[in-house]
């Protein structure tokens, strides 16, 4: 792969959609998740009994707010990382309100061009962060972002032509399943390359047939060991041992011959597996203290985001992981998908190692 200069890449070369969502975050401790039928260490779609949580939520004086979901906290550090603007194109659904030109506001000043459909009479989707020590249960109310439509996708479909990379977060399969498809064709034809993400257990459980019309299509697939092992379950691949695991998923049906599928597997503080037919390889993470860890919520969008950022650059998979485990390293130090916006990526790594 050719690297190439920064200040060469062009605009949008990197597309994605998701889930835009207001990110609300709090504490809870083991009574407030039960109370709410939540698990620690989980991610879930929010159901009827859930929706009191949000209210309670915002009258808490320790809630914060941050724009989220999986897509848009990954590219909102790959744009960190690279400080050139405009490298990155979202698309998705928000609603015609406060949370929604919130949203609109800060993506722009992370440097991200995005395209939102905009639905008049519901609101923007929401997701409750509940923080316990270094464990998080995710429970997302999709709200307007499950609107979103094919329909939108080929209005605009001149970014999805323009762009070379293409990421979409597992979360979407939930939403529009027919766009996912219609921009892996289109990376397909044209040889670009085309990501994706398992991001939670459910989704292989409950969402196994849009994901697998999408899977040969995956050029690079990212999940956590427990997501990678619930997709294990659910395709009958009994092997105990993660690598093989791995290995086995990378070798499922692929159209693109031009390349193999890269199966990249986090596990917390456990070395990463990288898995593909030429490589079956463990990376070691950065060390931290458990004491230091603020709150693992996002670290795994942060990977990514890491990953991408060298990507894009024609970087091999070593730098991309590299800056992987620096992004997670640094995000796993604060709350949530948050970084310090007025420092510099390399400058918010070197200040959290002098600290530890």
């Amino acid at each position: 792969m050719v690297h190439k200069d920064i200040k060469t890449l062009k605009e949008g070369i990197l597309f994605g959609m998701g889930n835009p969502l207001l990110d609300i975050l709090s504490h809870a401790d083991q009574e407030f998740l039960d109370k709410y039928k939540l698990e620690k260490d989980n991610a879930i779609l929010a159901e009827e009994f859930h929706l009191p949580l949000y209210d309670e939520l915002f009258q808490r004086r320790d809630t914060e707010y941050a724009p989220g979901g999986s897509t848009q906290n990954s590219f909102k550090i790959t744009q960190w990382i690279l400080e050139v603007p405009h490298l990155t194109t979202f698309m998705g659904c928000i609603g015609n309100d406060k949370y929604g030109e919130i949203m609109k506001r800060k993506m722009n000043f992370y440097g991200i061009n995005t395209l939102y459909q905009v639905q008049n009479d519901i609101s923007t989707g929401t997701c409750a962060v509940l923080v316990d020590k270094d464990k998080r249960s995710l429970c997302a109310h999709l709200g307007a972002a499950k609107n979103f439509s094919k329909n939108f996708l080929n209005e605009n479909l001149k970014v999805m032509h323009h762009a070379e990379y293409f990421y979409i977060s597992g979360f979407f399969l939930a939403v529009c399943p027919t766009s996912i498809l219609q921009v892996a064709q289109h990376a397909l034809q044209h040889n670009k390359l085309f990501m994706m993400n398992l991001s939670a257990k459910y989704l292989c459980e409950c969402y196994k047939e849009p994901m697998m019309m999408a899977f040969p299509y995956i050029d690079i697939l990212f999940g956590n060991e427990s997501e990678v092992r619930s997709f294990a379950v659910e395709h009958h691949i009994l092997e105990e041992d993660l690598k093989t695991v791995a290995l086995k998923i990378s070798q499922f049906p692929k159209k693109n011959n031009n390349r193999s599928r890269l199966v990249i597997v986090t596990r917390d503080m456990n070395p990463t597996i990288l898995a593909s037919d030429n490589i079956l390889e463990e990376y070691p993470v950065y060390p931290i203290d458990q004491k230091n860890i603020v709150d693992t919520n996002g670290a795994g969008d942060a990977f990514v985001g890491g990953y991408l950022s060298q990507l894009i650059q024609g970087k091999g998979y070593e730098e991309c992981l590299d800056y992987a485990h620096k992004a997670a390293y640094i995000i796993i130090h604060r709350s949530g998908c948050t970084f310090p916006e007025n420092m510099k990526f390399d400058d918010a790594l070197d200040q959290i190692k002098r600290s530890e």
